[in-house]
């Protein structure tokens, strides 16, 4: 814990929807959702407008789509987010050479370390420039939390949101934190938020006054005496600067042989959920499960399992570790069990942009058998080529047009998907610094139409 508030917190705001509000004039102010638009897609990302309507990131996107029918349902557009990320980090890494990402769009910087803050006036006059920077060079807003360790500046940044600033001075942490939700806390998600439930903990403040040794009896040696720790507003990890980790794990070892079949079974989820915790904490996902067995005679076993893409649920890490261990003969008793992730992603969101990219193959087979939806509405005033009639819904696509990409035409310039189905393709021509431009729809062939690159949304930008 530090006696000034000189860790920063960045949270850019709603940023794959707000970039993609900035990038398309017709969109903003509008209610926005990015994700996976098949069947079986998530909410990658919601705009403060479509959150109004209960919409939230990692909801069902058929779920998102009942409570805001007349929102823009948009594919992400990875690359682009991935270009403005690396205009903020570069901006964090002027302010110090401690920069922590945790995704594209959050990081923490240590102010200190870069000589940018020794106390709170600083530590505002820096953050308060950072949000400026921002917005200048990206066109995007974020939220900055200030306070003497990680998790209080997190909490900061959340509640600045949108668009603000909240500095948290030392020493009042206790009492910021005593009346929350134990959820706060790192490390507990929705599962080990139950279990404290049940056992009578619902308020950061109940597990204080439980105690460690009633944590630890709860949840294990390490977590409990960590989460007794931060619920009496102690956290002293440190700002790490970025670094390739190439696999998250934890393991066990037991002073006496474990026998019992559901034992083993019932260590091996507990892992699970602490190799998630881990996973989580670090900004990663991955896509390779791995069990880890010692047994009796010191013999090792491991064994994998490699996942369609990365994923940081818990559920589908304990149901692989469970199927894994299915496959190893713990005759004789075990001594050490673990469980790992590897094939790490270097943000969570790809978790996301995995699945996405996968229903929009399946998008693509349903528009060439002529039974796509245009995902967003088009002008009734839009203009239709003769050519876009020729076959039409008789004759296969060629081509998919994805919600949200972009394109560029011979005609009428740079614009982007709005919709395609039954043949054609509607695509509203705008820039980012322009007025709201019309729409137009073409037959998904037309050879005037090639996808296009996406383009800066600060004039000057890259």
């Amino acid at each position: 814990m530090r006696a000034a508030p000189t860790i920063l917190h960045l949270d850019m705001d709603a940023f794959f929807a707000a970039a993609e509000q900035a990038s398309k004039p017709s969109l903003r102010g509008k209610p926005v959702v990015v994700g996976g638009l098949g069947p079986r897609g998530v909410v990658a990302t919601a705009s403060y407008e479509a959150r109004r309507f209960g919409v939230h990131s990692a909801m069902p996107m058929g779920q998102a789509r009942r409570l805001a029918p007349n929102a823009a349902y948009l594919v992400p557009r990875f690359s682009f987010y991935r270009s403005i990320s690396e205009q903020v980090m570069e901006l964090l890494g002027r302010l110090s050479p401690l920069v922590e990402p945790l995704s594209l769009d959050e990081a923490f910087v240590d102010l200190e370390a870069g000589g940018a803050a020794h106390d709170s006036a600083s530590a505002r006059t820096a953050g308060e420039r950072l949000r400026v920077d921002i917005l200048a060079t990206t066109g995007l807003t974020g939220s900055v939390g200030l306070a003497g360790s990680k998790m209080i500046a997190k909490i900061a940044s959340e509640e600045a949101k949108p668009d603000g600033l909240v500095l948290i001075e030392p020493g009042t942490e206790r009492e910021l934190l005593a009346p929350r939700s134990v959820r706060i806390l790192p490390g507990v998600g929705p599962a080990t938020g139950e279990h404290l439930r049940r056992a009578g903990m619902s308020t950061v403040s109940d597990l204080a006054e439980a105690g460690e040794d009633e944590l630890v009896r709860l949840l294990g040696r390490a977590h409990g005496a960590s989460l007794y720790r931060m619920a009496r507003g102690f956290d002293d990890r440190p700002v790490v600067a970025e670094r390739d980790a190439k696999s998250v794990s934890v393991e066990d070892t037991f002073d006496v042989d474990l026998h019992d079949r559901v034992r083993i079974r019932v260590e091996v989820e507990r892992l699970a959920e602490r190799c998630v915790g881990r996973l989580r904490a670090s900004g990663h996902s991955g896509r390779t499960i791995v069990l880890k067995v010692r047994r009796f005679d010191f013999s090792t076993l491991t064994r994998s399992e490699t996942l369609r893409g990365p994923t940081d649920d818990p559920v589908v890490v304990r149901e692989a570790a469970g199927r894994l261990l299915e496959a190893v003969d713990t005759t004789g008793g075990v001594r050490l069990l673990g469980v790992g992730v590897s094939g790490l992603a270097d943000y969570t969101q790809e978790d996301l942009f995995a699945q996405a990219e996968a229903e929009a193959e399946v998008a693509a087979a349903s528009v060439e058998a002529g039974a796509g939806v245009a995902a967003v509405p088009a002008d009734p005033g839009a203009d239709v080529p003769s050519s876009a009639g020729e076959g039409g819904a008789d004759e296969p696509a060629v081509r998919h047009w994805a919600p949200g990409h972009d394109v560029r035409h011979a005609v009428y310039g740079a614009g982007w998907v709005q919709g395609s189905g039954v043949g054609r393709v509607t695509v509203r021509f705008e820039e980012p610094g322009s007025k709201p431009g019309r729409v137009r729809t073409f037959a998904v062939d037309d050879p005037e139409l090639e996808p296009g690159e996406a383009l800066p949304l600060v004039e000057g930008g890259t």
